[in-house]
């Protein structure tokens, strides 16, 4: 059973009990009054409608027919004994009024949800007949009594049936909603997806493919190899069905599964040294990360020493690294040629993605200091676990 189902059936135990409770109380207060019945019949209907009260409490605990059908038979009893000796005295049918058209009609309640309309015609007819014919023949008036026990069955079973119908709808809502969630979920991780694919294809595939389109300027005929093996290889794993930015990238080679910082650091400072830059490291080399923010913070920062190599015109470039108890920073420098934050495209691929983008999916940030004429440095800054 779904779960919005079991709330729906508590929600209909605790209307019926709330309201058979107050049938009940409402009859022994009419009981109370002096006068009403006295002696041993008092004590025999409060006990019949306290044992009405008993049954409608277990019924609606334990959702039970059986028990709700008990409190029925304890009503019908207990309309015996008031019909008897209260014959036409108000307080009396007031009693009777409540049990019949209150305490046993709140069975009601949960059994139409329940669909178990053979229990619910049965009581609904010995609830009605019975009392019928007990105050016709002690010869008390039978229209308000039998009138309020019919308004009380009505009311009890259209209340159920407006509880469930309510609650249907809740159900039929929250689906919806959940399915349009589901959707948003899947168009989000699809155009994550995406984006990472272009971050990769941008830092490696593409990269190589304009050096090859300049003739390769700067870079020699062995690194310009090594990078295209590289690629080709990263190409390989993409067509087996390989995740695309799994650890792979274009200052590593795909197969590398390295762990610390420290290594992966040399590997990114012999690739660029192949390519004609010279990268100074200082600061930490043995800083553990997570493998997704190990693999964000090496993208970016390997974006930024190509960006070194190809924009700023020198050949030097120094990567700090420095952490503390919250955050690991690379700050990538060069003293070239520098250039206008503010007039950077945007949308360009090469910043917005594979440095900016790559940081924000793992909680990070990029902050450019440049301006032309004075190199730039770029701080990269990632979370730690």
């Amino acid at each position: 059973m779904k779960r919005i189902h079991k709330e729906r059936d508590r929600l209909l135990r605790r209307v019926s009990r709330v309201t058979g409770l107050t049938g009940v109380a409402a009859a022994l207060a009419c009981l109370l009054v002096p006068g009403t019945l006295s002696g041993v019949v008092l004590l025999g209907a409060a006990a019949a409608v306290a044992a009405v009260g008993a049954f409608v409490f277990l019924a609606t605990q334990r959702g039970s027919v059986v028990l709700g059908g008990a409190a029925v038979l304890s009503a019908i009893a207990a309309i015996a004994l008031i019909g008897a000796e209260g014959g036409a005295d108000p307080v009396a049918l007031a009693a009777i009024s409540s049990i019949a058209g209150v305490a046993a009609a709140s069975t009601a309640i949960p059994v139409i949800v329940r669909r178990h309309g053979i229990a619910l015609a049965v009581t609904f007819a010995i609830s009605i007949v019975v009392p019928l014919c007990v105050l016709a023949l002690t010869g008390a008036p039978v229209g308000a009594p039998i009138l309020a026990a019919v308004a009380g069955w009505l009311a009890c079973g259209a209340m159920g049936v407006w509880i469930d119908r309510a609650i249907a709808r809740t159900a039929e809502r929250i689906a919806e909603v959940g399915r349009a969630h589901e959707a948003e979920r899947l168009a989000s991780e699809l155009e994550a997806q995406q984006r990472q694919d272009a971050r990769v294809l941008h830092d490696t595939v593409l990269a190589t493919l304009s050096l090859l389109a300049h003739s390769g300027v700067g870079v020699g005929p062995g690194a310009l190899r090594q990078q295209a093996g590289d690629d080709a290889r990263l190409l390989r794993l993409l067509r087996l069905g390989a995740p695309l930015d799994s650890g792979a990238s274009s200052m590593f080679s795909p197969e590398r599964d390295d762990d610390t910082l420290g290594t992966t650091f040399e590997s990114v400072r012999q690739r660029f040294a192949r390519m004609g830059l010279d990268v100074s490291w200082h600061g930490a080399g043995q800083l553990v990360l997570p493998r997704d923010t190990l693999d964000a913070l090496l993208g970016a920062l390997g974006e930024c020493l190509e960006n070194v190599r190809r924009h700023s015109g020198v050949t030097e470039a120094d990567v700090t690294v420095t952490d503390d108890e919250q955050t690991v920073r690379a700050m990538v420098s060069d003293a070239g040629t520098g250039f206008e934050p503010a007039h950077v495209d945007g949308a360009r691929l090469g910043f917005a993605e594979s440095v900016v983008g790559r940081l924000t999916s793992v909680g990070g940030r990029a902050r450019v200091f440049s301006s032309p004429g004075a190199g730039t440095t770029v701080m990269l800054e990632v979370p730690k676990p």
